[in-house]
């Protein structure tokens, strides 16, 4: 299975910040979208990623307070990416060696998506079940 499939099945909506926005307001965006990161934009451009780990991180240093933090002084400036094509099992291996969460696809300098852990694993599983139904069918037969 391909990176391209899990964005199929799984939409290409995406939901950005700029690197001068307040954390805060992120943090807002992240909870009423029900996501764990935002993509970061500048001018048009990934330039990073802002997940609930810089978030934590940026609490726990500031005793629980964000003020006027800008996401610019926290994010991810050099997240792991995918193309489209990458095998989702080789995807799997990178994101468990970089302890990345979520991942921008990228086909060229165009943004297709993210996907997240939960995507990759739910894939494998799927694809692992079905090819399991495939082969009881098989022996039964």
């Amino acid at each position: 299975m391909r990176v391209a499939e899990i964005l199929r099945i799984k939409g290409h909506t995406l939901h950005t910040a700029a690197p001068g926005d307040r954390v805060v307001d992120a943090v807002k965006v992240m909870a009423q979208q029900d996501i764990g990161s935002l993509i970061v934009m500048d001018q048009g451009r990934l330039v990073g990623m802002l997940t609930f780990r810089e978030v934590l991180d940026a609490l726990a240093q500031r005793d629980g307070g964000l003020g006027d933090l800008a996401i610019d002084a926290i994010y991810e400036r050099d997240p792991l990416t995918a193309t489209p094509s990458l095998d989702v099992m080789e995807l799997r291996r990178a994101m468990l060696e970089r302890h990345s969460r979520y991942v921008p696809v990228t086909d060229g300098s165009t943004l297709l998506g993210v996907v997240s852990f939960h995507d990759v694993a739910k894939a494998v599983y799927e694809e692992q079940s079905f090819e399991n139904r495939m082969l009881k069918t098989y022996i039964q037969s």
